[in-house]
């Protein structure tokens, strides 16, 4: 049966919806809106955000078709099996430097999922490689003019992208990205460069080519490559030195001036962990304008520190000394314990303490991938007081970590309470209430 006549079952109808005055109900296959058919959540929103709709739907066995008039934009009321109403696309590509392919035997099978779905790209902002959609799904995209994108690059040296993606359809990067501007849709992208592959001139090349694309390419943002200790039998990589990272960040903020010069916007952006590598300060907060690329750690640290220094402002010091514990990340470590030492003047000392990541080993030292097990061996003694640890530690939405245990185990292995904080409005109102 053809994919897309299929129909999607629908769980539930919202009280008081168009869809449930006009009375369709749950367990109906959506079969078209407006006689086109409807693949996905892409298609449903983008066609039912008119006033007037024939909706057909299938009915044990029978084809049903419903007038339903409504506001201009107003939510038809349906739910349904799953966030896209289709399956996930998953990544063909076999990119030299790919995360997943380094993960460690025996973790959980979610985690050895490579999703390659330009509609999630569209939904949360997931970056997509763009070699994974079919000529029909890409004119999909133009028609429905499915705006902002997150792409994946790389680089856009034709051979060169194949060969960092072991996919031969990877060479066709800036036609597609040029469609997407002839097209009017916005995207942003990134680059995770590899010592010797993507950078120096190559670099050079792929700044020149995404430029040319501006202001529909919105931005970009530089990584380097993370690697784990799971990489036997996989392209000899490796991280980039002091020195090295220190002359990428001096390239960076020399191709920012251009770009501001030219735009009045930074453009190109380096993330967090280049300063990091490099042992350098941070760029200031306005340097980052509205934290476009946020989701690569790029301004992470800075966007934390405002918080935390908007929400420190308005509070009062404490009447007694509270002493707390914050783990995190090494990379980050030092910016962090010297941020904390500004809650000394509140009667609030931080002991801030690295946790070296064994599990994935290699040059993985920030937060985000900071397991159970890892606080396990920094923490070996029971007991003691609360332990502070970023949300980012934990499944999003979930509180269960990389290694599979979930956050009230931790607690009973170490025998004292573990608590997640977000961003840093969120630590300072932590730190400062009831809770510690």
């Amino acid at each position: 049966m053809d994919r897309y006549v299929q129909g999607k079952t629908i769980t539930r109808v919202e009280k008081d919806s168009p869809a449930a005055r006009e009375g369709l109900q749950a367990g109906d296959r959506l079969l078209s809106v407006n006689g086109e058919p409807v693949k996905d959540l892409i298609d449903y929103e983008a066609l039912s955000v008119r006033s007037r709709l024939i909706v057909e739907v299938e009915r044990e066995g029978e084809k049903l078709r419903y007038l339903v008039r409504k506001k201009v934009g107003e939510p038809l009321g349906l739910n349904f099996e799953t966030t896209l109403m289709d399956r996930m696309q998953t990544c063909k590509n076999r990119c030299l430097f790919c995360f997943v392919d380094q993960m460690p035997k025996g973790i959980r099978s979610s985690l050895n999922v490579k999703d390659d779905d330009w509609r999630l790209s569209f939904i949360m902002g997931n970056y997509v490689t763009l070699t994974n959609v079919s000529e029909e799904e890409f004119g999909r995209i133009l028609k429905r003019r499915v705006s902002p994108l997150y792409v994946s690059v790389h680089s856009t040296n034709p051979e060169l992208r194949v060969k960092l993606m072991s996919n031969p359809t990877a060479g066709r990067i800036m036609e597609r990205l040029t469609a997407l501007k002839e097209a009017g849709i916005t995207f942003h992208t990134q680059i995770v460069l590899c010592p010797g592959l993507n950078d120096g001139a190559e670099l050079d090349r792929t700044l020149r080519d995404l430029a040319s694309l501006y202001p529909y390419c919105a931005s970009i943002a530089a990584v380097p490559v993370g690697l784990t200790k799971f990489r036997e039998g996989l392209y000899p990589l490796r991280g980039y030195t002091v020195e090295e990272a220190r002359a990428l960040i001096a390239y960076g903020e020399g191709k920012q001036a251009e770009y501001r010069e030219a735009w009045d916007d930074t453009f190109f952006y380096l993330s967090d962990e280049w300063y990091l590598t490099a042992d350098l300060p941070l760029p200031p907060t306005e340097s980052y304008g509205d934290f476009p690329q946020i989701e690569n750690g790029v301004g992470l640290l800075r966007l934390f520190e405002l918080d935390f220094r908007e929400a420190l402002a308005e509070k009062a010091p404490l009447p007694k000394p509270r002493q707390i514990t914050v783990a995190g990340g090494v990379a980050a470590n030092p910016f962090f314990r010297e941020l904390y030492k500004y809650l000394e003047n509140y009667n609030i000392y931080a002991d801030t303490v690295p946790v070296e990541n064994r599990f994935f080993g290699g040059n993985v030292h920030v937060a985000g991938l900071v397991t159970a097990g890892d606080l396990l061996r920094t923490f070996p003694e029971r007991g003691g007081g609360p332990i502070l640890i970023p949300r980012n530690m934990l499944r999003e939405k979930d509180r269960v970590f990389l290694d599979g245990v979930t956050l009230d185990e931790l607690e009973q292995r170490m025998g004292r309470r573990v608590i997640p904080f977000g961003g840093g409005r969120e630590f300072i109102e932590l730190v400062f209430g009831d809770e510690l």
